[in-house]
């Protein structure tokens, strides 16, 4: 969380009693900016050679000006901005936004400028360099060198982005959004998304937060704003961009290949309740509807529209985003009939057809039986027609009719455009004027309605929603954590973790003891035991058969691909022949009891991630893990609610849940089972690099699961 004084500075900036200008042209569209916003407090202009700008009387240097501005916009050249930063925060400035480019982006002495910087800039307020400034629609500051499509605002949508052009094409959309910030931050160097967020957070007039987010410093601290936003009720949406694989991948593991690169931030939004959308049409249409109707309760939807293929569209684009519609209930339906008639066939989504068209009373009754159903969106499909060619008298009696029916009690009331060009912008403020949420296109619009029901549970389950946990640096595994284990550890070579600035050693632990290293946190193995060629059918005959047989050799990593794998032996003859084939990859072995009924194959693994730190997969497991794609992550700390929601939304659920009459697997063991390598990961944490348990076999409901492989490395040297 920001300092105090941190978020004082913040304050000053975003909205300032006075503003200091530096620079040439760049500085003067600022001065100028500000006074089309109707910014009614003082601009200083400050030019070493000028006397005037834009009507005002320039200042030569900072010491000159009267007080220590709140705000300063400069636009110089990138050394001098370092020393009129330096200049400003010794005077005791509020913050700075710096225009040039030429730091950190460029690589090279970029980088070192960048840093004098950050260090001129000490404890004052800092956005960009590289960045095109910001807009405040709710005071008229318009710390901005150029032309902006929005206008002054009462409350609204605060949006932050990295991209300064971005930013600009926010300002010009025309579907009704209202505007109360638009922050760029180009390189990000002194004030995080996080530190941005949470001073917008202090501002009652922000409703909704939306960021363009190429990539986060400190997920942790970011995780602990975006709960202070969920518990303050002001949702968030990301867009966020880029697919660099973020994680610390290497070719031994099955794991790093379900969590691509962008689940790991996948995996924070979820868990912080943060609507992800995937371009700027979704993310003004998301912020939009949160602004109106803010988090919803749950994800029941009902619409009407007067034709029948609007209401199949609706249906059909509602169902792979979760939305549920359900049948209308009988008072609800009884209302509807009455109003219209035996011709309409009354059901969700509604198709009303046209013999109310026109007719106040009659719409007006018909909406508010849709009202009457207590759903938890309202929504009514109308495309307005050209005005420019045609008259659009008869919508307005729709709308008028649709907005007595929403303040009757009606639910998330919502008019959208199939096509976004069909509800222009007056007619979008006047409905959100009454309460209505005017939306652009049926996919957006029921995408935003999906992301207000997924906060709103995320909301209801606040109490037990943790802050990531802080990213540990990672360490050398200690000798005497390693001592006592009877199977080997084979050194890799130097593995680059991605992200990491450094290749780290990697010692990787063979199947048995990957497994013992996990039975001691509580994960269920298969009785079994390393034996030599000449033991394994011996041991074999006192275990009982069927039974596994497996090459040991930490430089397996996928045995069953080298043939290292031999199940459902029968008997004595059979192990000596496994043993027999399998000489050329090892001298050991691992003989196992055989599973029996096997209701389904889990895998769960663990990937170390330069920002992340570990994070935690699970998904259908196996052989066919890269092929099914079936896996969800969750970022440490692991609550066991989490992991049973995590098994449940995998496609695979249905086979745990009992498939078609099939038995049920033993799903509170396999939590358990998930937890445990949860907890030897946490207690790893400095030393872990990856782990991968596939399969764990899940049993019938009540017989537990079993770890059947385990593939664990560790950073450091090898020891003994």
């Amino acid at each position: 969380m920001a300092t105090v004084a941190e978020s004082k500075a913040l304050r000053r900036l975003f909205s300032p009693r006075h503003i200091a200008v530096f620079g040439g042209a760049s500085a003067q569209e600022v001065v100028r900016q500000c006074k089309a916003l109707g910014f009614d407090g003082q601009i200083w202009p400050v030019h070493p050679t000028r006397t005037e700008m834009d009507g005002l009387p320039c200042f030569a240097s900072v010491d000159a000006l009267p007080e220590a501005p709140d705000a300063s916009f400069v636009a110089v050249p990138r050394h001098a901005t370092v020393d009129i930063v330096r200049q400003l925060a010794a005077r005791g400035a509020g913050g700075a936004i710096c225009y040039a480019s030429g730091f950190a982006e460029v690589g090279g002495d970029g980088l070192a400028l960048q840093a004098a910087l950050v260090q001129a800039a000490g404890a004052m307020a800092l956005i960009g360099p590289n960045c095109y400034g910001m807009l405040n629609y709710l005071d008229g500051v318009a710390l901005w060198p150029d032309q902006h499509g929005g206008q002054r605002q009462n409350q609204g949508v605060a949006l932050i982005t990295q991209s300064g052009n971005i930013g600009l094409n926010l300002t010009m959309q025309t579907r009704g959004l209202p505007l109360a910030y638009l922050i760029t931050v180009g390189n990000k160097a002194g004030n995080s998304m996080e530190s941005l967020v949470e001073s917008l957070l202090s501002d009652p007039r922000v409703t909704v937060i939306g960021m363009h987010i190429e990539g986060l410093d400190d997920v942790a601290a970011f995780s602990r704003v975006a709960l202070k936003a969920l518990r303050q009720g002001v949702p968030l949406v990301a867009l966020k961009a880029g697919s660099s694989a973020l994680g610390a991948q290497t070719a031994m593991s099955h794991t790093s290949s379900l969590a691509g690169p962008d689940a790991l931030y996948d995996a924070l939004f979820a868990r912080c309740g943060i609507a992800r959308v995937s371009d700027p049409a979704g993310l003004i249409e998301t912020c939009k509807f949160l602004h109106v109707h803010g988090p919803l309760s749950g994800k029941r939807m009902i619409s009407a529209s007067c034709s029948g293929g609007e209401a199949s569209l609706v249906a059909d684009l509602a169902q792979p985003r979760g939305l549920e519609m359900p049948a209308i209930p009988p008072a609800a339906d009884a209302r509807l009939r009455a109003v219209l008639g035996d011709k309409v066939n009354v059901a969700n989504p509604l198709d009303y057809h046209t013999y109310i068209w026109g007719d106040l009373a009659a719409q007006t009754e018909c909406f508010t039986g849709l009202m009457d159903c207590g759903f938890d969106a309202t929504v009514l499909v109308l495309d307005y027609p050209r005005l420019d060619r045609c008259r659009a008298d008869s919508w307005g009696t729709t709308v008028a009719a649709f907005a007595a029916a929403a303040r009757y009690g009606g639910h998330g009331a919502t008019v959208v455009a199939s096509l976004p060009e069909d509800l222009p912008e007056d007619y979008a403020r006047a409905l959100m004027a009454q309460g209505i949420a005017p939306m652009h296109g049926i996919p957006d619009c029921l995408d935003a309605i999906a992301h207000a029901a997924r906060i709103g549970a995320a909301r209801a389950r606040l109490a037990h929603l943790q802050p990531l946990a802080e990213v540990l640096p990672l360490a050398p595994a200690a000798p005497d954590a390693l001592h006592g284990w009877p199977s080997r550890l084979t050194p890799d070579d130097d593995i680059n973790l991605h992200t990491f600035s450094i290749a780290a050693p990697a010692l990787t632990l063979d199947e048995a003891a990957g497994k013992q290293a996990l039975a001691a946190f509580g994960l269920p193995v298969p009785r079994g035991q390393v034996v030599s060629a000449a033991q394994a059918a011996g041991f074999a005959d006192t275990l009982g058969y069927p039974v596994v047989v497996k090459a040991v050799s930490a430089q397996l990593a996928h045995k069953t691909e080298a043939g290292g794998v031999q199940l459902n032996v029968p008997h004595a003859e059979g192990v000596r022949a496994a043993v027999a084939r399998m000489a050329s990859l090892s001298d050991r072995f691992l003989v196992e009891q055989m599973a029996g009924q096997v209701v389904a194959e889990i895998i769960v693994g663990v990937q170390r991630d330069a920002q992340f730190g570990l994070s935690l997969t699970v998904g259908a497991g196996g052989i066919l893990v890269e092929l099914l794609q079936d896996a969800q992550t969750l970022l440490f700390p692991v609550a066991r609610d989490e992991v049973l929601q995590a098994l449940q939304s995998l496609k695979s659920w249905p086979l745990l849940a009992g498939f078609r009459g099939k038995a049920a697997g033993d799903v509170p063991a396999l939590v358990d089972a998930v937890l445990a390598i949860a907890a030897y990961a946490q207690t790893n944490a400095t030393t872990l690099l990856e782990l991968d348990v596939n399969p764990v076999l899940v049993l019938p409901a009540g017989q537990g699961v079993l770890a059947v492989d385990a593939l664990i490395r560790l950073s450091g040297e090898a020891h003994g």
